[in-house]
């Protein structure tokens, strides 16, 4: 695929967007979902051997979502996918020795090594590189869609959504500290850093330049995107992204893919129990769950929603074969869809899997001693939940 080739498709075809969340292991999940989607899509386009990366114009990913995202791109199946995070998802989550884990808990070069290994034996997959300079990089055009992946600057204090958008302002191939040159497994590992439990990932820009520079990055969950579907959309139309995709129910599809919600009730809350490390230890987690929610409605709201459970007990799932008239006063500028699984005790018991598994064992993004019951959630859920109708339209 040329560089080129991620310029926009002629304007009689609809658009794609996959929206990948951050979870840790639970991006297992994540990837059961994306494999009964890939499963559907074989069937309606008739190709066997079909991936999401043929499929999707632009996916998009934050921390474990980073590294789904980057996976389709590279080509890779879900099957394969799947298979890497079985097989690997224990090795990634190797114990830090005693004295670091006053600062993180597990080592970073398990991690990255795989990611190298694995995007690299994707990408190689597909023949040499046509421009050597671009191989294995965020650039590389054997890539297959428009990627964007969620990092959070430490260094800046902000969020950096990055993307291989050859028209992106940092993407100029004549700047020195060109986006499109900076290593692909490295950004996903920066995506990745969740602080506490990885270390940093510290990226040099203008190597072996008089102007060389680093910044030290960490998980893009830690922003206010760990559920990265709506920036997706921003970065598909605000004009400074240079997109420009036109809008529309019939023109954009986006799909949103989570790793599992579960809302943290503690009936038993007294005000003396909120002290210093209390609030340490849970007001991220809150923080971060109320943006990921709030994006979601968002999208509910400009979007039409062909699927999603239930945000809260006012708004429900803004749906409209829910409410039965148009879900808000606004023009519907996208289909939208938002699988996200319940993993609350109550949801677990929703899809048929009480005593099969409990909520704690799929609810912490190292649970990797869980793996086939993640692996049980996310099948689960996309058996009940995936359906061919919600793509109708957009397949052709």
């Amino acid at each position: 695929m040329s560089e080129c080739n991620f310029s926009v498709r002629p304007e009689k075809f609809s658009k794609r967007i996959l929206a990948c969340d951050g979870g840790g292991i639970l991006g297992l999940i994540s990837v059961e979902i994306l494999t009964q989607i890939e499963t559907e899509l074989r069937t309606l386009t008739q190709k066997p051997d079909l991936v999401l990366g043929d499929w999707f114009d632009f996916v998009c990913g934050t921390s474990t979502g980073a590294i789904v995202a980057a996976c389709i791109s590279a080509g890779m199946s879900t099957e394969q996918i799947r298979r890497f995070y079985v097989d690997s998802g224990r090795d990634m989550f190797t114990k830090a020795g005693l004295l670091n884990r006053l600062h993180y808990d597990y080592k970073a070069e398990p991690l990255a090594l795989k990611l190298k290994d694995e995007l690299a034996k994707a990408l190689n997959k597909q023949g040499p590189c046509p421009d050597p300079e671009m191989a294995e990089k965020l650039g590389d055009p054997r890539l297959r869609t428009l990627l964007m992946m969620v990092l959070r600057n430490h260094s800046t204090d902000s969020p950096w959504p990055i993307t291989n958008n050859p028209d992106a302002h940092y993407n100029e191939r004549l700047r020195p500290d060109c986006n499109l040159k900076l290593p692909l497994w490295q950004l996903v590992r920066a995506s990745t850093a969740a602080p506490t439990y990885f270390p940093p990932e510290i990226v040099t820009f203008c190597p072996g330049q008089p102007q060389e520079y680093k910044f030290i990055f960490v998980d893009g969950g830690v922003t206010t995107y760990n559920n990265p579907a709506f920036l997706a959309f921003q970065m598909a139309t605000a004009k400074p992204y240079n997109m420009n995709w036109a809008t529309g129910e019939d023109k954009m599809l986006i799909v949103s893919v989570g790793t599992g919600s579960a809302a943290k009730a503690r009936p038993d809350l007294e005000p003396k129990d909120m002290w210093l490390l209390d609030n340490a230890k849970n007001v991220p987690g809150a923080l971060m769950n109320a943006a990921s929610a709030g994006w979601d409605m968002a999208c509910r709201t400009l979007g039409n929603c062909r699927f999603g459970g239930e945000i809260d007990r006012e708004v429900k799932t803004m749906t409209a074969d829910v409410i039965g008239a148009p879900t808000s006063t606004v023009p519907k500028l996208f289909t939208y869809l938002r699988y996200d699984p319940d993993v609350s005790a109550t949801g677990l018991d929703r899809m048929g899997l009480k005593n099969k598994v409990l909520p704690e064992q799929v609810q912490a993004l190292d649970s990797v001693e869980f793996i086939e019951q993640i692996q049980l959630v996310g099948q689960t859920y996309a058996r009940q939940s995936v359906l061919p109708a919600h793509l109708s339209g957009f397949v052709g």
